[in-house]
Order: C-alpha cells, then sequence, then structure tokens
C-alpha cells in the first residue's frame, strides 16, 4: 500500500480509539505508524510531536570543578518504547494567564488527557532562564472530580526528564495509584551538565532561585488538573535528590514528604569547592546545613515539622558518599526535634534483607515515641527510613537499564518511595 494512504487510514484509526477513550491502543497505533520516527524526532520545543525516547547530539563533557553524576556516564537512549508508559510526549505552551476557568463539567480545557507524557513550557518570572519546561505524566484513571497526587521527580546530572522517567519507572508505577508525575527539566543554560544548583546560595532558599520556580511548575500542574494538596511529594536522584532535600525544608507547607536517592541534606555546600567536598566525605560538622535545617518555615501560620524523608543510598558510591544519607536523616530527626511545641524523641527499627535479585540491604525506621513498634506503628508516626543498599554505586536502585545511572539488582526504590509518600499525607498545607 502507498505509505501517504496507509499513513491515513492508521492515523484515522488512531483517532477514531482517542475518540472512545482507547488511548493507550491509540498510541500504540500512532508508534507503529511512525515505524520508530518519533524515537528519532527532535525534542525541541517548537515541535508538535517530541518523541518518548529521544537521541539527540552527544551531553557535553563535564566542566572541570563542576559537580557531576557517576564519572559523566552518557545519556542512554531506552531500548524500547514501552519503558515511558506507553505515552507519545507532545509540546504545549503555557499560556500567560494560567488560572483558566473549568469547563461545566468541571475538567480544565487545558488539562493533558489522562494517559499522556506531555512536554510543557512555562514562563516564570525571574527566572534566569525562560522558557522553561517540565513533562508530566497524566494517569489513565485521571478525572476532574477526583483529586490526585503529585510526585514532582528531579533528574540528576546528565539527565532529562525522559530518561529519568525511564530508569525510575516511575510513570508505570504511578498509575496504579492514579498519581501525576511531574518531572522538570533544568537546561544547560543554567548549569553545563543539567544539574539542578543545590550548591549555590540563591537557589537554597524560599522564595527565589530554583525552588521558587519547581514550585511554580507545581502550582502550574494544580491550575490544571485536580491535585490533592494534602499528597504532593518530591523525589531525585543525586544532585536532584540534594534539591529534594532543599524542597523540603524550605516548602513544608507544600511537600508532605521527601525522598531522596544517592543525594545530599540541605544546604551541604555553598560553593562548587564546597560541593565536591560535601559529595566525597560529607558535610562538615557544624556546616550552615545543620544550622538551618529547621530555620526556615512558611511566612504565616504554623511552624511546622520537617516532612517525612525516606533516603536510599549505596554504601559503595564513589560519586556521593554514603556518609551523606546518614547525614539526610540525622538532619531530618534533628529539626523534628527542635520544632518549637512538636519536641518529640525517636526510636528506631532495623531490618535486614534481600532485593529478589540478591541485592542486600539494611532499612533502619525512626518513630515517633509513644506509639505502637515501628513494623505495626500507623502511617503518622514514621517520620524517616533509612535504605543502605549493599555494594551499591550512584545509581537509582531497581531501576530500569534503558535509563541512565540505574542498578537494576537493588530493591526497587520507586515502589517504596511511592508507598512511603501513600502512608505520608499532609496533615496540613498552606498552598
Amino acid at each position: 500500500m502507498d505509505w501517504n494512504i496507509n499513513l491515513k487510514h492508521l492515523m484515522g484509526e488512531a483517532t477514531q480509539l482517542v475518540r472512545n477513550g482507547q488511548l493507550a491502543d491509540a498510541t500504540r497505533v500512532i508508534q507503529q505508524t511512525l515505524g520508530g520516527a518519533v524515537a528519532r524526532h527532535s525534542n525541541n520545543p517548537g515541535s508538535s510531536v517530541a518523541p518518548a525516547h529521544t537521541a539527540t547530539a552527544p551531553l557535553p563533557p563535564p566542566v572541570a570543578g563542576q559537580p557531576a553524576e557517576g564519572h559523566g556516564a552518557p545519556w542512554r537512549r531506552p531500548s524500547t518504547p514501552a519503558d515511558v508508559e506507553d505515552a507519545v510526549v507532545v509540546d504545549r505552551i503555557t499560556p500567560t494567564d494560567a488560572h483558566t476557568a473549568t469547563s461545566p463539567t468541571g475538567s480544565n480545557p487545558l488539562a493533558e488527557p489522562p494517559g499522556s507524557f506531555t512536554r510543557v513550557a512555562i514562563t516564570h518570572p525571574g527566572a534566569k532562564h525562560n522558557p522553561h519546561h517540565y513533562h508530566l505524566y497524566v494517569p489513565p484513571g485521571a478525572t476532574a472530580n477526583s483529586p490526585m497526587p503529585l510526585v514532582l521527580m528531579l533528574h540528576g546530572c546528565t539527565q532529562n526528564p525522559v530518561d529519568f522517567a525511564t530508569g525510575t519507572g516511575m510513570n508505570a508505577a504511578a498509575a496504579p495509584a492514579n498519581a501525576l508525575v511531574l518531572y522538570p527539566e533544568q537546561p544547560r543554560s543554567a548549569n553545563p551538565n543539567g544539574c539542578w544548583n543545590w550548591f549555590r546560595p540563591g537557589d537554597q532558599q524560599r522564595g527565589g532561585g530554583e525552588p521558587a520556580l519547581l514550585v511554580a511548575m507545581v502550582r502550574d500542574v494544580m491550575d490544571r488538573h485536580a491535585v490533592d494538596a494534602q499528597r504532593v511529594y518530591v523525589a531525585g536522584l543525586s544532585a536532584g535528590g540534594a534539591m529534594a532535600a532543599l524542597l523540603g525544608r524550605e516548602y513544608p507547607d507544600v511537600f508532605a514528604a521527601v525522598g531522596v536517592h544517592s543525594g545530599l541534606q540541605a544546604g551541604a555546600a555553598h560553593n562548587v569547592m564546597g560541593a565536591l567536598s560535601a559529595m566525597k566525605n560529607g558535610a562538615k560538622p557544624g556546616s550552615a546545613a545543620a544550622r538551618q535545617a529547621a530555620s526556615t518555615r512558611p511566612a504565616t501560620g504554623p511552624t511546622l515539622p520537617p516532612p517525612p524523608m525516606i533516603v536510599f543510598h549505596g554504601d559503595a558510591d564513589t560519586t556521593v558518599h554514603a556518609h551523606n544519607g546518614e547525614q539526610l536523616i540525622q538532619a531530618t530527626l534533628t529539626a523534628l526535634a527542635t520544632t518549637p511545641g512538636r519536641e518529640q524523641a525517636t526510636v528506631e527499627t532495623v531490618y535486614k534483607g534481600q532485593s529478589p535479585h540478591g541485592q542486600g540491604y539494611t532499612r533502619t525506621v525512626y518513630s515517633v515515641v509513644g506509639g505502637a513498634p515501628a513494623d505495626k506503628a500507623s502511617p503518622s508516626q514514621v517520620v524517616a527510613e533509612h535504605w543502605v543498599l549493599q555494594g551499591a554505586g550512584h545509581a537509582w536502585s531497581g531501576g530500569h537499564a534503558g535509563g541512565s545511572h540505574t542498578d537494576p539488582r537493588g530493591v526497587n526504590a520507586t515502589q517504596e518511595m511511592l508507598r512511603f509518600f501513600v502512608e505520608h499525607p499532609h496533615a496540613a498545607v498552606h498552598l
């Protein structure tokens, strides 16, 4: 059959499937029709269709003195289109007035459709590098009348949102929980290696820099989708993990819980040399991190305790030393113990186990004193979990080999983080 006739026929079939609400089937038809062309299409803001898997020009080499992930390993193209929840990525530009009125049915006309994975442009006042972009995954079960959890996922250096979504498998894991997943994209104009600038003072405070930009992205999603404000979470890998810790410290009113994989505590460094030192040995004792752990709170409303935190770190990580994982937990416990009116001691329970592939781990659960044992405690009593992964390096535990910086042998960090998040809704929010 002539290619143009075949294309029209198959695209017509896909259109009918979309009208019938069969989004996954429509996606498969489109992918089959393009015959791999989607995977080769440039992921560029001016493009009408961006790829679910993009393999563009090689990433630039690490810059001397610039913190980078795992020896600057290049981004690896995912092996199959199904790695990112069987969805086509498309560009959508956010209008100037994001607060668009909802339709009579209650759904925002600008909301991305269920089962989609969309690249969105956003302009943020005060940002140095506009426009910014993020990818948003909307689960197949999304509806305007059912508020959904939202997980903010921050990639590491040399990564991008599609690579991170592929490696972590978060989209597929979030679908059964009917959760939205937001993947901000760090432009190379902001950092040569695509790192979040967790080590710069201008990007470490509430109301400015990258923290304010990332929260603006969260609110942009909340403008268009039914998001449960009590179930907004943040997680990240390495530099993304360090930024996730900062967001938890600076915005305890926004984020109900925090997940950090192979990252560092908030404020562990305040310049590039300090960042390299902290990555190698952990933050120095008495650093600003310890003093600032509980210093920043919302301008109005009650003083809030730090969000519950789950931490994963390999004990053989040569990029970010495992001591940083210990410091993350200690900073959370210290902040909890010193929050005015909420001082509570904690007890810890230790579990040892192995992943299905035989990698050992030690899981330490920290709970407030006065409740049942940690393994029987109600979700609100657990304030932190620390997973030490035996023999693991600088990689997302239990991730997919199609993404960069993953270790498929390990325990499934994605599932465990989601489990922890579900167990920790926000007690009070001030969005």
